[in-house]
């Protein structure tokens, strides 16, 4: 089986320990891969052990390394109890990604306060904790890298109002910890993509899950982003190609965010994605799409 083909400098994080939240599917699982196959030690975060278990075997057998720990990061002693034992084992954390969260479809008047805060505590609190964590524990005293997950939500986010609340909080907490963790040597940043080819999409039912075969055409680069375009980025952030970089949200979103209704979108087919992930990450609606 060929192995990631990272844009990359090989070994680039050699020796060093990278906590992937949220990294047993998805944009996670793909960014573990690319960062072990870049020579990271990666530790894998999530709430099911089994997606783990598969993604730190998949590493494996490409000859990286990786671990994992079962980790809720809505629960403050769980964080504070999976950092100390990475800390314990490996000595020291250089990278986290906070990849973790996730969403549902819902309007704000429908939206009971449980939903609200389900959502806002999966994406903001959990990115919170395992920040501060990562800091106290490690980062404050040997410095390092943290990319933090957003989304596209500067013009409001119909449909989504909790996720895209959480995310302009974790847009904040980004500029916020850069100016405040700068001194340790730590450097904060976040991207915020807009669609991707992510294993997400097929958790969407009904209405939008019928809308994504419409994405596209709205998208001035007419395709969505692949898992291995938005690794590629936070890869990037968290090398030392980035050490003066901090405190700032990279869109990731094909033109989507410019998109003026004074300005037509030509069809075309000159995009060329860029695919590095050697496993298969395309979803089922994806799959179900092309074969239409």
């Amino acid at each position: 089986m060929p192995l990631y083909q990272s844009a990359l400098a090989a070994n680039i994080f050699n020796q060093q320990v990278v906590i992937v939240t949220g990294g047993g599917s998805g944009i996670g699982r793909c960014t573990a891969h690319e960062l072990a196959s870049l020579g990271a030690q990666v530790i894998l975060t999530g709430r099911k052990e089994e997606k783990l278990q598969r993604v730190q075997q998949e590493i494996i057998e490409d000859g990286g390394k990786a671990s994992y720990r079962v980790c809720d990061n809505r629960d403050e002693v769980v964080v504070k109890q999976t950092v100390a034992s990475i800390v314990a084992e490996f000595g020291r954390i250089d990278g986290l990604v906070n990849n973790a969260g996730g969403q549902f479809p819902a309007f704000l008047e429908t939206m009971s306060a449980n939903a609200f805060d389900s959502v806002v505590r999966n994406n903001l609190l959990g990115t919170f904790l395992m920040m501060r964590e990562v800091f106290n524990q490690s980062m404050s005293k040997t410095g390092g890298s943290i990319v933090n997950m957003t989304i596209d939500m500067w013009d409001g986010l119909p449909g989504m109002g909790h996720s895209g609340a959480a995310r302009a909080g974790i847009d904040n907490l980004t500029k916020t910890s850069a100016l405040e963790w700068a001194r340790a040597g730590v450097r904060v940043n976040a991207v915020a993509p807009g669609w991707v080819m992510a294993s997400g999409l097929d958790s969407y039912k009904d209405g939008m899950k019928a809308m994504i075969p419409t994405v596209a055409a709205k998208i001035p680069l007419k395709r969505m982003a692949t898992e291995s375009e938005v690794s590629a980025l936070m890869c990037f952030l968290l090398s030392p190609a980035t050490a003066f970089m901090t405190g700032v949200n990279v869109r990731i979103d094909g033109g989507a965010s410019l998109v003026s209704p004074y300005f037509p979108l030509p069809d075309h087919n000159n995009s060329r994605p860029f695919e590095a992930f050697h496993r298969d990450g395309i979803p089922n609606v994806i799959k179900e799409m092309q074969k239409a």
